[in-house]
């Protein structure tokens, strides 16, 4: 998987959302906000492949988590992305 180009994470009010830049991005109708371990997520996969596996091995670096867990929570949150159009596999 890969994280499409021009969806930039940006804090909004307090908030972290994923923000589309350029024309060909902008799509109003959806609002794509981020807890804490999803933005840690995006941040650390920009302008990289993955795989639910790699997104499992950051939770667990960063966060308290058995890797079970993490690997559920990690294949959820990527299918999640991909169909709010934002990653592709």
């Amino acid at each position: 998987m890969r994280a499409k180009k021009g969806f930039n994470l940006r804090t909004v009010v307090g908030e972290q959302i994923i923000v589309a830049e350029g024309k060909e991005n902008i799509d109003f109708s959806t609002i794509i906000s981020m807890n804490e371990s999803s933005a840690y997520l995006w941040r650390n996969i920009q302008g990289k492949d993955f795989t639910n596996d790699d997104l499992a091995d950051l939770l667990c670096e960063e966060y308290d988590v058995n890797r079970d867990r993490a690997l559920t929570d990690a294949q959820a949150l990527s299918a999640k992305w991909i169909e709010a159009g934002i990653v592709e596999k």
